[in-house]
């Protein structure tokens, strides 16, 4: 078995995962009450960060220090799209670097990605007051500028983390416990997603780095197949 970083535990006993879909019944979830009126279809990396910057489709324009657009290489293999900016994304425009964000460079380092080959992006462009979870209406506000992001990178895997960021990019309300552990497709288009659970939530109940280990042993399996058919 690989050796993982010391912030992401293994546990033996633990089952390996597999690359397999786990034939999961995903709930719909229901249509968004509102969805952005932009069309970022055509937008280049500069005009479509421009426009992130310059929105004001929802009321967290009002309270944020700056938008957090996302970062990192804009031709990756794999993507990591999260929840929403916190106090310290806010602070300094870039995504995952607080405490969740080292914890996030660590799990990734398990699995031998280093951060400077993926790209980070989450749901929301902006931190909701108190670190709220994000609403349903900021989610769908925010989606076109995400979908673009998508579009642009193209990335052979979506690494999907946390319950809201999963609910909305699959528009599912199955529970994320049962999300995980299987290979699922972006709607809309034939792009793979993984979904774990959020770095933050890990921190919390680190009980639960056992599965997402497994979580991450997937996504490095799945990458690895694709690596082995080109």
């Amino acid at each position: 078995m690989d050796k993982p970083l010391e912030s992401v535990p293994v546990i033996e006993e633990a089952p390996p995962p597999s690359t397999k879909p786990a034939g999961v019944e995903v709930t719909p979830l229901r249509p968004a009450v509102v969805r952005s009126t932009v069309d970022c279809t055509s937008l280049a990396w500069p005009e479509l960060q421009a426009a992130v910057e310059a929105c004001k489709l929802c009321e967290l324009h009002k309270t944020r220090t700056q938008t957090v657009f996302g970062s990192g290489n804009q031709q990756a293999r794999c993507m990591v799209i999260g929840e929403a900016p916190g106090a310290e994304e806010d602070r300094q425009g870039l995504p995952f670097v607080g405490k969740s964000g080292q914890l996030l460079t660590n799990m990734l380092a398990a699995i031998q990605i280093a951060r400077t080959e993926i790209y980070i992006a989450n749901i929301l462009k902006c931190r909701p007051p108190n670190n709220r979870d994000p609403k349903p209406e900021e989610a769908a506000y925010c989606r076109a500028y995400l979908e673009r992001q998508i579009a642009l990178i193209q990335p052979a895997l979506i690494l999907v983390v946390g319950r809201i960021a999963a609910h909305h990019l699959l528009q599912t309300t199955t529970p994320l416990g049962r999300l995980r552990g299987s290979v699922h497709t972006l709607p809309q288009t034939k792009l793979p997603v993984i979904v774990t659970y959020h770095p933050a939530y890990l921190l919390r109940q680190p009980t639960e780095k056992r599965r997402a280990w497994q979580d991450l042993q997937l996504a490095r399996d799945f990458l690895g197949s694709l690596r082995a058919t080109h």
